[in-house]
């Protein structure tokens, strides 16, 4: 049983190579969307529109969803390395491979499941225009409420990718050395 589970086991650098990527992407478009396209749509006058709610709605659906393929592929394989660490029995204090990665994706998934299955719904909710007469949506005031909490949220996201990627660059610049 043991020789099967070593035959067919994935590599840990390819699981590497994929963290890296989906972490990029991840904290790549968390910074287009956070500073570019929404700043663009809120000067652009989307708060004043009467179907904001299900548009934002909509657009964050499907944002949310790869954001939690995103970080699934990151836990997964930060999951991988850590167990080939504990086949290798080596010791890393620091390093994409220590207790401290798995621990900062764990918390990105819980902040990505908040942000998707909470706070999006319930903005949603708040936006949705009751009367289809109306010309212009009043935006409630928890809206603004709930918007601080959403950026509050994506700040902690986006020093927790940070966070992985000096992890990342404590390993590359280790290999450069030896």
């Amino acid at each position: 049983m043991n020789t099967l589970s070593h035959t067919t086991a994935v590599r840990p650098s390819r699981w590497v190579g994929a963290v890296l990527f989906a972490l990029m992407f991840w904290f790549s478009s968390s910074l287009l969307m956070d500073f570019v396209i929404m700043p663009g749509l809120f000067l652009g006058g989307m708060m004043s529109q009467p179907d904001f709610g299900p548009t934002g709605y909509a657009m964050f659906w499907v944002f949310n969803r790869i954001e939690l393929l995103c970080v699934g592929v990151i836990l997964t394989g930060l999951l991988v390395t850590h167990q080939a660490r504990r086949r290798e029995q080596d010791v890393m204090v620091s390093g994409i491979r220590s207790r401290w990665a798995t621990e900062i994706a764990v918390a990105l998934l819980a902040i990505t499941l908040v942000l998707t299955y909470a706070i999006a719904p319930a903005m949603g909710a708040l936006g949705a225009s009751l009367d289809p007469f109306a010309t212009t949506a009043a935006v409630p005031a928890a809206m603004d409420h709930m918007h601080g909490l959403y950026f509050a949220l994506e700040a902690l996201k986006l020093l927790g990718c940070g966070a992985l990627l000096s992890l990342f660059y404590v390993d590359l610049s280790r290999t450069e050395e030896s």
